[in-house]
């Protein structure tokens, strides 16, 4: 008796799960070229390819704590000299700490924020100690929407953030450049389009 008649072929599976969505290349120009993770053996891993975010990001705010701390600073000092207001120091003090601290540590909180396309969701991730994953299913997106504010325009940067129905699963990736922010907003728009029809 032959193979054939032992083992008839296969017929294709029609339920064969959806394939992760090309990305485009402009998504991984210009960006950082390799995420940061957490180091513990416990840390949250998928497979797949991330994408970063611009360096310009860290530049752009950078420039904009900075000029929130002169902006705080000076007005420290006109509230404490002109008004004879000393108590105005301590609030002051406290909010210029913060915002050092949080310079130090911006680029290592931007190298940690990326985004995966997989097959039925969008990934984000953010945060080293403390670490957050949100997926976002394709067929669940209601909008995909980019922002830019006056330093994100000077820089060549965008915002995209994704909305659902649940609020909760809204995710924003700053520090996308205009080309990457337009391809992924296209991308994000033609797949979630192709899973709410199930093609």
């Amino acid at each position: 008796m032959s193979d054939s008649q032992t083992n008839p072929p296969r017929e294709p599976n029609p339920f064969t799960p959806p394939a992760a969505p090309s990305a485009p290349v402009v998504l991984d120009e210009g960006t950082y070229s390799g995420i940061r993770a957490p180091r513990s053996s416990a840390a949250l891993a998928l497979d797949g390819t991330w994408h970063q975010i611009s360096p310009r990001y860290v530049v752009s705010q950078f420039v904009q704590n900075t000029i929130i701390t002169v902006l705080v600073a000076v007005a420290a000092v006109i509230a404490a000299t002109v008004l004879d207001q000393q108590w105005v120091w301590i609030p002051a003090g406290a909010f210029i700490a913060i915002d050092v601290i949080t310079m130090i540590i911006l680029p290592r909180q931007a190298r940690a924020l990326g985004y995966m396309l997989r097959a039925d969701d969008v990934v984000f991730r953010r945060g080293i100690l403390w670490q957050r994953m949100v997926a976002v299913p394709y067929g669940r997106m209601q909008l995909v929407d980019i922002t830019q504010g006056p330093l994100d325009r000077i820089f060549g940067l965008s915002q995209l953030k994704m909305v659902t129905a649940a609020a909760a699963t809204g995710v924003q990736i700053p520090g996308l450049t205009q080309e990457a922010a337009e391809a992924l907003r296209d991308t994000l728009i033609q797949v979630a389009e192709t899973r709410r029809t199930g093609l």
